[in-house]
């Protein structure tokens, strides 16, 4: 199998690499192994799905709110 470094990786998904080095730390990227102090990615990795909210419904705000 072929790994990718996070600076490899950024530049094919339009990243930077300590994004990428975030995203392994929270466990979205699938198959990343922390190499040394490095994280390796498997070469066919896909790019992990943005997470922030897009609606522009903020449950939380909401919550507070209420109270």
């Amino acid at each position: 199998m072929k790994y990718l470094s996070t600076t490899q990786a950024a530049e094919r998904w339009g990243l930077s690499a300590r994004r990428v080095a975030i995203l392994c730390e929270q466990e979205r990227i699938a198959g990343a192994q922390k190499a040394g102090n490095n994280w390796i990615i498997p070469d066919d990795a896909q790019k992990p799905a943005d997470a922030r909210i897009k609606s522009g419904k903020y449950i939380k705000a909401k919550e507070e709110d209420a109270q």
